[in-house]
């Protein structure tokens, strides 16, 4: 019989269309027990694609997967609007909607490059209050979600041939392809619907190299576990000797070393990430720790992982 406690690593699922983020990660944990789960980014019930699941200890792993670029193909219907800004509300087709030329898609599009505002779904999971706002709209109640910040990396047209226009997107965590859609036919005078989307990536995960959900059981699962390190490729890395991993472990500090690739890393399909975290690994390769320089030649545990 498996040990499950022991469970830690990271799964790259290709979530199908018809359920939810948190439904999919239900049904990896009831082969993961006792290890519990969570995913790293969250995908609307119509979409499909990557979805990076942490198990076990890997779960304290989470914000640094939500750190890495992610890639999207999205499909829109414009000219129809819904309350959802998808499909999976009740679709209204607006009356002699105006019909962009690809040449007019392609000026707007620099608009919504780099660091925007963004204001999310009102049928989202945001929380207003306790409640998730998708709740509130659904009983009707009246709110405004704040406009965020969002980061988009690069946005392409893959194919237009109207109403039908599919984008290729590569973003930053926290971005709704929904309003991306919305926003930009806003500003073709329009409206849009969402009608597909594909995470085609999440950093290095890709989904060539995503696991069916309907393929895993206890056996298969143990084989498409990747290890914790997988989550912080984007992180500098530093390799520790038996004597610093005593010193992390008890709380302490370690030198930080002269050389190395300094505090940036280079996400893999993305721009480059600068901030004062390692990732530490022991003499086998294994994640060790996440440190973070407290002071300048002195590097600090943020986390200290047995995996």
């Amino acid at each position: 019989m498996h040990n499950m406690a022991s469970l830690v690593g990271l799964l790259n699922v290709d979530k199908p269309a018809g359920i939810t983020s948190r439904e999919a990660v239900d049904r990896i944990e009831r082969l993961t027990r006792p290890a519990r789960c969570g995913h790293a980014g969250t995908l609307d019930p119509l979409a499909t694609g990557v979805l990076v699941v942490c198990v076990g200890p890997a779960t304290r792993l989470i914000q640094y997967v939500q750190q890495l670029p992610k890639h999207y193909r999205s499909t829109f219907l414009l000219g129809q609007r819904s309350v959802t800004d998808d499909t999976d509300g009740e679709v209204e087709i607006l009356d002699d909607a105006p019909q962009p030329t690809r040449d007019q898609i392609e000026a707007a599009l620099p608009r919504f490059l780099g660091d925007i505002q963004q204001v999310p779904p009102a049928h989202s999971a945001i929380k207003i209050g306790g409640e998730r706002a998708y709740d509130l709209a659904r009983r009707g109640e009246r709110f405004e979600l704040p406009p965020r910040t969002v980061t988009i990396h690069s946005l392409k047209i893959v194919e237009y041939q109207f109403p039908v226009l599919e984008l290729e997107v590569v973003c930053g965590g926290g971005t709704y392809m929904r309003s991306l859609g919305r926003d930009l036919a806003a500003a073709l005078g329009t409206a849009a619907v969402m009608s597909a989307l594909v995470r085609t990536a999440i950093g290095p995960f890709t989904v060539e190299g995503a696991v069916s959900l309907n393929g895993l059981d206890a056996d298969t699962l143990r084989l498409h576990l990747q290890p914790p390190l997988a989550a912080v490729g984007h992180l500098a890395r530093v390799e520790l000797n038996d004597k610093q991993l005593t010193e992390l472990r008890h709380g302490r500090p370690i030198n930080a070393p002269r050389s190395g690739r300094g505090a940036g890393g280079s996400s893999p399909g993305g721009p480059p990430v600068t901030n004062s975290e390692y990732a530490g690994v022991d003499l086998t390769g294994r994640l060790a720790a996440i440190l973070f320089e407290k002071h300048p030649g002195q590097l600090w545990p943020a986390r200290n992982f047995e995996c």
